[in-house]
């Protein structure tokens, strides 16, 4: 062994003697299953993917076992289908390698080549994935995580289940998709007994939020749409299904101050000018996108925008700190499309981390041929909170019990937006059914019954039409109707029981809406 030589002076040059590869081991496999991802972004990196293939229809869809056929209601996995271009068999290779993509076309919302994978596996044992193109048949393959952290083996699935599956989802797929399925999904394998309807309502309700604020440029579009549904994996029946709504950052009404939105320009070193396109919200407003999107204090900041998606929902990137005078101040930023090194996007698109030099732009930034500055912008929002803090009296209205499954998205949207909602409180529900009544009684005097304990109001199926016209029913129809019922029948479900007089009303407003869906029917039959 040589004698020790210390360095006499210090070397910018590492010496090397050879080199050799070494392969990642196969128990890297289990890192990808500690990625932090939360639920709604692991649906949502899934629903890039789907972007980046072009697809116009994107369906999540939760797989229900309802346990007619024996054992216990259960979800039993989860699928994101699209009608996206697809992927042959050497593009599922890549697809599902570790990193396998090198290069993403400009305006892909891919980035490092991980989602699909780190995503899914953060989540479920089992990640399947099928598709086609317009050339080339179905085909699948599969990680199982127990598998993989052993030997990185990737199974191809059978073509004609393949196939079968493609055949299951037509309507959607059509000529070219891709289904990606999620089995042995460790959430699911917790719900207690008795709780599935609890659980569904909860997660698809922040999957909604999550994917209507985060992809709400996509969905403003009239060529792109996602679903939320839950099925019946042996019957296909849809027991729930919505349409994701656009949840707009600054989609307010009018501005909180005069003026504004103005558009700022900040010299960045290294990028470039970035534009700072800065909101100030009206106080104290009821709107979902303001409220409804988590604790205000983490929203004020800035909304950064990757190829229309949005990355990251509030924050201010360490040149401030969050303040409660401050909850109106928003700033729309487009992160530059060429890499830099100023603006870093983290591996979950939750979030960018950012150098000084954006700090430093920020103190030069000005809106273009005028002298005002991005610190007069911050100073005029938290003016703007604390004159509205002092002078404004708020109207409060009585919290209502949230809706729940069967209204319509866009009408649970405007709900929550004008009523304060009771926190941790099991939703009211819709369904049609043929009602139960008591002997003697004749159901077609009833056009609604409620399942007090159950919070579920069940609609006469025989006045569906009524309230539908030549439309098709579907399990968030008659919009009208429910929220007329939701309003009034808010207060009963608030009790712990149904007194007298409340019977009284409802018998009331069932020989109402009876007589008004018969004139109705009378209506269209003439």
């Amino acid at each position: 062994m040589p004698p020790y030589q210390p360095l006499s002076d210090w070397q910018f040059d590492v010496p090397t003697s050879g080199s050799k590869q070494l392969p990642p081991a196969a128990r890297s496999f289990e890192s990808l299953a500690h990625q932090g991802y939360g639920f709604e972004a692991a649906v949502a990196d899934l629903i890039d993917n789907s972007i980046d293939a072009r697809a116009r229809n994107v369906v999540v869809s939760f797989l229900r076992d309802t346990g007619e056929r024996g054992g216990r209601d259960r979800l039993v996995g989860l699928l994101v289908i699209d009608d996206g271009d697809g992927m042959d068999d050497a593009t599922l290779d890549v697809a599902m390698t570790v990193g396998g993509r090198k290069k993403y076309a400009t305006g892909a919302l891919g980035h490092f080549g991980a989602g699909l994978k780190a995503a899914s596996l953060s989540h479920a044992d089992s990640l399947t994935v099928i598709s086609r193109t317009k050339l080339s048949p179905s085909a699948g393959r599969r990680w199982v995580t127990a598998r993989a952290q052993a030997d990185f083996t990737c199974d191809i699935v059978d073509s004609t289940y393949c196939q079968n599956l493609v055949d299951r989802y037509d309507g959607i797929i059509g000529w070219h998709g891709t289904i990606v399925r999620w089995d042995q999904v460790r959430a699911f394998e917790t719900i207690i007994s008795g709780q599935t309807d609890r659980y569904l309502n909860d997660a698809i309700e922040r999957l909604e939020t999550h994917l209507g604020l985060y992809l709400h440029r996509f969905l403003t579009r009239d060529d792109f749409h996602i679903d939320i549904v839950v099925e019946n994996v042996h019957t296909r029946e849809e027991l729930d299904h919505r349409g994701v709504e656009p949840i707009d950052p600054f989609g307010y009404r009018a501005p909180g101050r005069a003026g504004y939105p103005r558009t700022y320009l900040a010299p960045v070193e290294g990028v470039g000018d970035v534009e700072l396109i800065a909101h100030v919200w009206p106080p104290k407003s009821p709107l979902v996108a303001y409220r409804g999107i988590g604790p205000l204090a983490e929203r004020q900041g800035f909304y950064l925008y990757r190829n229309d998606r949005l990355v990251q929902a509030g924050g201010w990137n360490d040149t401030r700190s969050p303040e409660g005078h401050l909850a109106l101040a928003r700033i729309a930023v487009d992160l530059p499309p060429e890499p830099n090194d100023v603006f870093a996007l983290t591996v979950k698109k939750d979030g960018v981390q950012v150098t000084p030099a954006f700090a430093r732009g920020l103190e030069k930034a000005v809106v273009l041929g005028t002298s005002h500055t991005f610190t007069e912008y911050v100073h005029e929002a938290a003016t703007t909170y604390r004159d509205a803090a002092k002078r404004r009296t708020e109207v409060k209205r009585t919290a209502m019990i949230p809706p729940g499954k069967g209204v319509d998205p866009k009408l649970k949207r405007t709900l929550r937006d004008e009523l304060p909602q009771l926190e941790d409180e099991e939703p009211i529900t819709f369904t049609w059914a043929e009602l139960n009544v008591p002997d003697g009684t004749d159901s077609g005097e009833l056009l609604f019954t409620i399942e007090h304990k159950e919070r579920r109001v069940v609609l006469n199926k025989d006045y569906r039409q009524a309230f539908n016209g030549s439309r098709r029913g579907g399990s968030n129809d008659a919009p009208a109707l429910k929220s007329f019922l939701y309003l009034m029948l808010n207060e009963i479900f608030q009790k712990e029981r149904v007194w007298a007089n409340q019977t009284d009303r409802i018998a009331l407003w069932n020989s109402v809406l009876v007589a008004a869906a018969r004139a109705e029917l009378d209506r269209t039959d003439t």
